[in-house]
């Protein structure tokens, strides 16, 4: 695969001249020919990669209820683009700056959130531990975030809750015969992110 120059500076380190983006076509399993892109930075290392299916832009929304842990299996792609939401734990992930696209499956999604709330958990714990004066509100964050991952832990069994997919572009999905797929409302549409910029091309500019 050969790089081509982007001609935009790097949205990370501002450095003109230095992007370079690799364009892969590829037949993901379960999803078909899709267009792997990814744009990197050869001055600070930034890189970032997204997923445009060939067959054109799918349901702008997804979703799966985890009502059997069978279901962690099943396959998704994640577009840059594309938040992620589990709304009965009232839990969200929305596309930034650095946001990434990849194939995994829904374990995959729900360990992404573990590392979050894990993260979190641990910043917490480093208050309580520093007595800074809101030990009862850390103690409670602290059950809440223990709560959740209890609840991430059991999907599909004792706990029963949504994956939503929610893609402005349309280049997510999940692979599962029970998943819904929708389009997005006029609402979404104009509150949800979009992710970054200089990643996201058309099939036109591939």
């Amino acid at each position: 695969m050969q790089e081509q120059p982007v001609n935009i500076p790097c949205p990370i380190c501002s450095v003109e001249g230095k992007l370079r983006m690799v364009a892969n076509v590829d037949e993901i399993p379960y999803f078909g020919e899709h267009t792997q892109v990814t744009v990197m930075c050869h001055a600070c290392g930034w890189r970032q990669t997204d997923f445009i299916p060939a067959e054109g832009k799918k349901a702008g929304a997804w979703s799966l209820v985890l009502d059997d842990s069978e279901k962690l299996r099943s396959r998704v792609v994640r577009s840059s683009s594309c938040t992620v939401r589990i709304p009965e734990l009232d839990l969200e992930v929305m596309p930034g700056t650095n946001s990434t696209g990849y194939v995994s499956n829904i374990e995959g999604v729900l360990n992404r959130f573990v590392d979050i709330i894990n993260m979190v958990r641990r910043d917490v714990e480093r208050d309580l531990t520093a007595d800074s004066g809101d030990s009862e509100e850390n103690a409670n964050a602290l059950n809440t975030l223990d709560g959740l991952l209890k609840s991430i832990e059991q999907a599909g069994e004792e706990s029963v809750f949504t994956v939503d997919f929610l893609d402005p572009h349309g280049h997510s999905m999940i692979l599962d015969q029970d998943a819904v797929e929708r389009e997005l409302t006029e609402d979404e549409l104009a509150e949800l992110p979009i992710g970054p910029d200089p990643a996201v091309f058309s099939s036109d500019d591939i």
